[in-house]
């Protein structure tokens, strides 16, 4: 898709879109993605040779390679959600070795999935395409369902299996988030030790989230928080939902009730209704894109040209906001794998398309 193609597709509705600019944190102030950015931010940092490698790899393969921007194909569904459910709609995908051609069919920079899938395949394309290893799951097996995240292997288990990255998700806000911190925490600093990268899911959780009607659990001010606290425990790349309002934490403290600490410049002055400036206070909490945020695709709704419009809507706003790119599971592989490498390939297309800049 060429850049007028991108804009028809997205209507007259999402044409403010290209022309916005910021009117909150000048771009000036973020560290963007550029194919210099992991010499840019890592190598300063205390990230060892070998992960300065692999997240030159990551960054260096697939459509996007030498961009800085990176798309991920991330299938661990058959666990989040039940592989019958998952993969249903395009029962191929039952075999892993399906999802990792997709990847590198749809020109992904890595393939992100379960222990599991990846080992079963590992000696024929470990050196074909970047491995990311999802470390830890909510499984939906036990009755009553519960929502928690566990481990479902080792750091070790993903370097032997020749991962260059972990993965792993923490449900900030739920009862349970302090133990996957740790947990969490401690999985990164061996990941780093033994030279791979890591990404996390920083996804909110607690019902108290919805409130009058409005769910909170994609808020730029609560999912930035996440992503602060994400960057903190030394996450090279964030992966979160894309915001769709502001002012949990205004919400949440109405009342007798008291909810963290806010400072009303959030919502005035570091971040407005614009879903550019919304996204773009989640790359601030990303220590100003030192960590790069990639937003989730979501859901596929079954309708083809509704899940590409979702799609590219989304990987407009993430790059003109200042984010490194898109995660994208449902929304490829449960369709014909021939219109799941269509659709990864017009989301790279957005980040290809040098129209399109950062607001």
């Amino acid at each position: 898709m060429n850049y007028d193609d991108i804009v028809t597709l997205l209507g007259k509705d999402n044409e403010y879109l290209f022309s916005y600019t910021s009117k909150t944190i000048d771009k000036s102030l973020l560290h963007l993605p550029s194919p210099t950015f992991v010499d840019d931010v890592f190598a300063p940092s205390n990230r060892v040779n070998q992960t300065l490698r692999n997240l030159q790899l990551i960054y260096n393969t697939g459509r996007l390679a030498g961009t800085g921007y990176v798309s991920i194909l991330p299938v661990d569904q058959g666990i989040e959600h039940s592989a019958g459910a998952s993969f249903a709609p395009n029962p191929i995908y039952f075999d892993p070795e399906n999802i990792v051609k997709l990847a590198i069919e749809g020109g992904c920079n890595a393939v992100a999935t379960t222990f599991g899938a990846l080992a079963s395949v590992s000696r024929k394309y470990a050196h074909k395409i970047p491995f990311l290893v999802k470390l830890n799951h909510n499984e939906l097996l036990t009755y009553p369902n519960k929502f928690d995240q566990v481990m479902f292997g080792s750091v070790r288990d993903a370097w032997n299996l020749g991962a260059a990255a972990v993965g792993a998700t923490i449900y900030f806000g739920s009862e349970e988030s302090d133990r996957q911190i740790v947990e969490v925490a401690k999985a990164f600093e061996e990941a780093h030790s033994l030279g791979m990268a890591t990404v996390l899911w920083c996804y909110l959780r607690n019902n108290a989230f919805k409130k009058d009607g409005k769910d909170y659990h994609v808020s730029a001010d609560l999912t930035g928080q996440a992503n602060h606290i994400g960057t903190t425990i030394q996450a090279d790349i964030i992966k979160q939902k894309l915001p769709e309002l502001n002012g949990g934490y205004e919400a949440l403290n109405m009342g007798n009730s008291s909810y963290g600490k806010f400072d009303k410049r959030i919502y005035t002055e570091l971040s407005n209704d614009n879903p550019i400036d919304l996204c773009r206070y989640q790359v601030l909490n990303c220590y100003m894109g030192r960590a790069g945020l990639i937003n989730s695709g979501g859901a596929s709704s079954g309708d083809e040209s509704k899940d590409l419009f979702d799609a590219v809507r989304t990987a407009v706003i993430n790059k003109r906001a200042g984010g490194t790119g898109l995660i994208s599971g449902r929304k490829s592989f449960q369709k014909p794998m021939k219109d799941g490498v269509a659709l990864l390939n017009a989301i790279q297309d957005v980040y290809l398309e040098t129209k399109i800049d950062v607001a």
